[in-house]
């Protein structure tokens, strides 16, 4: 929202980095992070009798982890994309009235998971599960949510903070914090004291404060920094901050509710056949495998939110489109030279060292040949969105994330585990590629309305270009 004492575009320098420099820092934290959730399946993996049933447990509860990063990346884009924006235009009662509502809302929002922690304790048993999968889930699940309600989201603030200020590498370094100690406490745990589930979940909670702590202090020295500098601050604030942040940060959440709705009906089709343990453990390890390839092209579109809000602050039309256009490119290409060659290469002999049983090993080995395709697909729509946030312009991305989710990606993916047999593929290929199908309509449509909307705003030579590898 602008203020009418904001500079003028012309007044403001283009001083800001372009979208390969901020995604740099953020592909490797995110690669790290995302190292957590293969850190957890490598341990479970060496525990005697238990390792395909822990591993199918960690499956299970993807869908819950995936829900609260919802609501973190939700309130995390709404606050990066406000705070960027007030900070451009140097209004700083509004930064510390959008600080102040976050903190209710990520305190509510702790206490939704904390309850959701104990009803998976509680129901874990009694939704027809095979009894060993459904102990090590009911443990895993309310350690690591339980935990999560506490670390992950008051790690909004500080993130969105350094996320405003453009230091990236902040970033990078608390994700990479977080590993490691995820490692060290790993080994202790199940090796150590043997305590198994709970030892990897446990893990995981307490290594996340590492990167919590070091966000926090970086923080507070890019703030301190900010307001030494800050000079004729311009007055003013939200009439209503709460509906500004949650108008914003409700279709960013809901956008990852529905992939995380997707993981929960993927994993009921799954689990009601015959061979159900052996696909689930099959689709924990494909799902790990592509959540990890995707980080880099998820870590550009991420590094786009703020980008794009800080330009619209500076009224900077033109690197708008240029930032998006290289964006694509760097993510194309990514997918196509690394994404591809590491689940086409790599992908079967992590299979290999890490299930036990040959059919489920066989199943996940069929199903790496799909995600190359998937991530490629989906490229467009996971940088369009975040770029539409950082306009400011929340319902584009809420309609395209119902689009792909609700009317085409569970039901396309249902067609395709039917269908697979009869062409020559597994089920389970075959629900992969309904997905992919999925994010490849979705991103057309994602493009085009992009194009119209910077027409729209700025001007018909605004509109991003799609590079060859997309079109």
């Amino acid at each position: 929202m602008s203020s009418p004492s904001s500079p003028s575009p012309q007044a403001i320098p283009s001083r800001t980095r372009g979208i390969l420099a901020l995604s740099l820092p953020l592909i490797l934290s995110f690669w790290f992070r995302s190292l957590v959730q293969w850190i957890d399946a490598v341990y479970a993996s060496k525990l005697d009798g238990l390792g395909d049933a822990s591993i199918a447990a960690i499956g299970l509860s993807a869908p819950f982890e995936f829900l609260m990063i919802a609501c973190w990346v939700g309130s995390s884009n709404a606050l990066t994309s406000l705070l960027s924006t007030a900070m451009e235009r140097r209004e700083d009662e509004r930064v510390q009235q959008v600080l102040r509502t976050t903190r209710r809302l990520i305190t509510g929002l702790g206490a939704l998971f904390m309850a959701i922690a104990i009803g998976i304790w509680f129901l874990a048993d009694h939704v027809g599960l095979e009894p060993d999968v459904a102990q090590q889930f009911k443990i895993y699940g309310t350690v690591l949510i339980a935990g999560y309600s506490v670390t992950i989201f008051w790690s909004v603030i500080p993130d969105s903070i350094v996320k405003a200020h453009h230091d990236m590498k902040t970033t990078m370094w608390a994700g990479i914090a977080s590993t490691v100690l995820n490692v060290v406490l790993n080994t202790y745990f199940v090796f150590g004291l043997e305590w198994g589930i709970f030892g990897i979940a446990l893990a995981s909670v307490l290594a996340k404060f590492g990167g919590l702590a070091y966000g926090i202090y970086r923080a507070r020295i890019l703030e301190a920094a900010r307001l030494a500098t800050l000079d004729a601050p311009v007055l003013g604030t939200y009439s209503n901050p709460s509906w500004t942040l949650v108008r914003l940060a409700v279709p960013a959440s809901i956008a990852f509710v529905l992939m995380a709705l997707e993981g929960f009906a993927f994993n009921g089709i799954l689990a009601k056949q015959e061979n159900s343990a052996d696909l689930l453990a099959a689709w924990t390890l494909l799902d790990r495998t592509a959540r990890f390839l995707i980080m880099p092209v998820i870590a550009i579109g991420v590094a786009t939110l703020p980008l794009i809000a800080r330009l619209a602050g500076q009224h900077n039309l033109e690197r708008i489109r240029h930032e998006l256009r290289d964006g694509l490119r760097y993510a194309t290409g990514f997918a196509l030279l690394v994404a591809t060659p590491l689940a086409l290469l790599l992908g079967p002999l992590i299979v290999t060292k890490l299930i036990d049983s040959p059919a489920a090993a066989e199943i996940a080995r069929g199903g790496m040949l799909m995600i190359p395709i998937g991530i490629l697909l989906g490229v467009p729509l996971f940088l369009m969105r975040p770029a539409f946030e950082g306009l400011q312009e929340p319902r584009p991305g809420l309609k395209l994330s119902v689009l792909r989710s609700l009317v085409l990606s569970v039901p396309l993916g249902w067609t395709g585990f039917k269908v697979a047999p009869y062409i020559g593929l597994e089920p389970l290929q075959g629900l992969l590629l309904g997905g992919a199908l999925a994010s490849g309509i979705t991103s057309r449509i994602a493009l085009v309305w992009m194009r119209q909307t910077l027409a729209a705003r700025f001007g018909t030579n605004s509109a991003p270009t799609t590079p060859p590898a997309v079109q």
